[in-house]
């Protein structure tokens, strides 16, 4: 059975470098294969990675819905729809990427939602880990789509605004009862210095911080992914803290 990773946050706290960055410290120690999903409308987790990713599920839903004619005589939409996500995943060496996307014509996106959480449900025994990075927010929680999480770390940055956002949170995995075994706060581009006080106020188990790393801003400007860290990155050698008090 896959452990399932949520990485959990409002817009702006860095889910998915964090999430590219434990991604990447799975693959270099070895852990088995690895589901990557990108659950953010954004979508920039594959291109963090390395991967420019030709499709994704929310363009393909759109294609089923106006051409139902491709569907293959014999064949479920659901069956359909399941085959091309299969043949369409970003497929590496030691991972896998799947991305989300948004449905661009009419339609609720719940449904991609919906679609996420029963294809994490059948995949979770073909992989060693999954990382879900989630869209930004609370809306993905309350309409359910994460029912379950081995782990789930809760992205914030050292303002109040963020830290109120990770309590509403965490508040909001307890009140629906969304099953996660461990759920920690973790505090990106921050010394955590400043915040010793609100920390403690806030009820969440604190992990780590991980702080303002420049190489990181620089891949960022010159469209370059996260595998090209160098060794003396410092968000690097905080992940690696932080991985080691998870799996070490």
């Amino acid at each position: 059975m896959g452990h399932t990773i949520a990485i959990c946050g409002k817009g702006g706290t860095g889910k998915t470098t964090i999430s590219s960055l434990l991604i990447g410290w799975l693959i270099k120690n070895k852990r088995g294969k690895i589901l990557a999903v990108d659950a953010d409308p954004n979508s920039n987790l594959a291109l963090n990675l390395g991967f420019k990713p030709t499709a994704n599920i929310g363009e393909m839903l759109d294609e089923v819905s106006k051409n139902p004619a491709m569907i293959p005589r014999g064949m479920s939409k659901p069956e359909y729809i399941e085959y091309r996500i299969q043949t369409e995943m970003v497929e590496a060496d030691s991972f896998d990427v799947l991305v989300m996307g948004r449905p661009e014509g009419p339609g609720c996106y719940c449904y991609v939602n919906n679609l996420l959480r029963d294809i994490v449900k059948r995949l979770v025994s073909s992989y060693d880990y999954i990382v879900i990075d989630n869209e930004a927010g609370l809306e993905h929680l309350s309409r359910r789509t994460m029912r379950s999480a081995d782990l789930v770390l809760i992205i914030s940055d050292d303002t109040s605004v963020g830290l109120r956002s990770a309590k509403r949170i965490d508040d909001l995995i307890k009140e629906l009862d969304i099953k996660a075994k461990k759920s920690f706060l973790v505090l990106n581009r921050s010394d955590n210095n400043s915040v010793t006080k609100e920390l403690k106020d806030l009820g969440i188990e604190y992990l780590d911080s991980i702080p303002v790393d420049k190489e990181i801003l620089e891949l960022s400007i010159k469209g370059k992914p996260l595998t090209e860290l160098s060794e003396g990155s410092a968000a690097l050698k905080s992940i690696e803290r932080i991985c080691k008090r998870l799996w070490q």
